[in-house]
């Protein structure tokens, strides 16, 4: 089995910036595809950005340029730096991964618990 736990949600005034971890943990071999989904009630999950490697990420059209996504492979564990953060930001954001584990073969999915961001006007 393997756990995500994510921090570093929290409530900003908008224009404000937030970090956010996740943690990947258990029987890992390794991690494919890691990224960043959030949800507003009564909507449905969206994306908001993935990576693959470090060369290779996507972005949400609304996110481009204000949000960055990293990963440190050795810990398994994806960033997301959120800059100029604006009030519909708002959000319970998940963190996924696509994992590769010791017991079975092939790529499994899985979600973080999530942590809600909320940014102030």
């Amino acid at each position: 089995q393997v756990q995500l736990v994510e921090s570093g949600g929290g409530l900003v005034q908008a224009g404000g910036s937030l970090r956010l971890s996740c943690a990947a943990s258990g029987s890992i071999v390794s991690i494919n595809r890691m990224g960043w989904y959030r949800q507003v009630p009564g909507k449905q999950r969206e994306l908001v950005a993935s990576s693959t490697s470090a060369t290779s990420t996507n972005y949400a059209d609304s996110v481009k340029g204000r949000f960055t996504i990293s990963r440190d492979n050795a810990k398994n564990t994806v960033y997301l730096q959120m800059n100029s953060l604006k009030p519909e930001d708002t959000a319970v954001y998940y963190c996924n991964a696509d994992v590769q584990e010791r017991a079975r073969s092939g790529l499994f999915n899985y979600w973080g618990q999530g942590t809600q961001v909320a940014v102030s006007s």
